[in-house]
């Protein structure tokens, strides 16, 4: 068997990380998704070199939510499930509410 030093590296590209980060963050309840590009979720801008990232997120939320209660939740799914699927590190994860946007109601016809 190889030795691990020998075994090679693994880099995870910056898109994939902020699929991932797209995804965790869709799945809060109270985030909303939004008529915008290819996602149609929450905007994500990935920097960092290594294995060490910085998030910077533009949502939208269902109004009326308890906005900071629903940041806090969206920071730690997202933060969680970049560190847990790619094992890069996290350093900060910003969130801008760019919008709150009515629930929508299905029309009976």
């Amino acid at each position: 068997m190889t030795e691990p030093e020998d075994r090679g590296t693994l880099e995870i590209a910056h898109t994939v990380v902020r699929k991932v980060a797209e995804h965790a963050a869709g799945r809060v309840p109270g985030t909303a998704t939004v008529r915008r590009g290819p996602g149609r979720g929450a905007g994500v801008r990935v920097s960092g070199h290594g294995a060490d990232v910085d998030l910077r997120l533009d949502l939208a939320l269902h109004y009326p939510v308890p906005v900071p209660e629903v940041v806090a939740r969206v920071r730690e799914q997202v933060t969680g499930e970049v560190q847990h699927l790619t094992s890069y590190h996290v350093r900060g994860c910003a969130v801008t509410v760019s919008a709150l946007l009515p629930e929508t109601r299905p029309r009976v016809r």
